[in-house]
């Protein structure tokens, strides 16, 4: 390990120290292709991180986060109507909201009434890439991983062209902090073609990085309530 990343395991000035002492999924780095000690202090950071940016979107009041699931998505009905045309005839992957996310199941089923097929996300195989299955506001929900509704196994399979990325924590050059599991980063590098992804995320919860493993992969755009914060071109 440098003498740079050991001065910066421990000092002040982050929002958490990255020495502390939690685990991800052990199979989510690869020891060949990183320092195994530098990617456990990644993960130990990251750890604290996820920790410090889901307690505090989880402070805000029901109000504040209505309000900013609002503005996302009239940033998200521009994104599409400037970068697709409105996206006529494409395929959308949304999420459904946990743990604070910005709700943005209203926007969903305007999207299906214009004519936008919707997707889900959702956890077929443990440690596997996702897969997407299509949504209408009068599908029957049922409990997947995690308990998240998901649509039901006799719902269409689907591959996105879009796809929205919800984020605990994101950086203007477009690293995404999710949660921990390594599933979007998978199911990114497994998609040909890949979707257009944009993550989704509060511009609180903004880093100056979440130094990048050999697994992350940069989205396109990023939205929070302010707006567009780091998009291709940029990044």
């Amino acid at each position: 390990m440098s003498d740079e990343f050991k001065s910066f395991r421990c000092q002040s000035g982050f929002s958490s120290p990255p020495c502390y002492v939690a685990e991800v999924a052990p199979e989510y780095f690869d020891p060949l292709a990183v320092d195994p000690e530098q990617a456990r202090d990644v993960a130990h950071w990251r750890k604290a991180e996820r920790t410090r940016l889901r307690a505090a979107r989880l402070a805000l009041s029901v109000g504040e986060r209505k309000e900013i699931g609002e503005a996302l998505a009239g940033h998200l009905r521009q994104v599409l109507k400037d970068r697709f045309g409105g996206a006529p005839g494409k395929v959308f992957s949304a999420y459904w909201p946990i743990k604070g996310e910005p709700d943005l199941r209203p926007l969903m089923a305007e999207l299906h009434q214009a004519g936008i097929s919707v997707a889900l996300p959702l956890v077929e195989t443990r440690a596997a890439p996702l897969i997407f299955r299509h949504w209408t506001p009068e599908t029957r929900m049922q409990r997947g991983d995690w308990n998240i509704p998901v649509p039901p196994p006799d719902a269409h399979v689907v591959t996105p062209d879009i796809a929205l990325a919800p984020l605990v924590g994101w950086t203007t050059d477009g690293y995404r902090l999710g949660y921990g599991g390594g599933y979007f980063d998978r199911t990114l590098a497994a998609l040909t073609p890949k979707p257009f992804v944009i993550g989704i995320g509060f511009q609180a919860a903004q880093l100056k990085t979440i130094y990048p493993q050999p697994h992350d992969i940069p989205l396109d755009l990023i939205l929070t309530e302010n707006g567009v914060q780091a998009e291709e071109k940029a990044i």
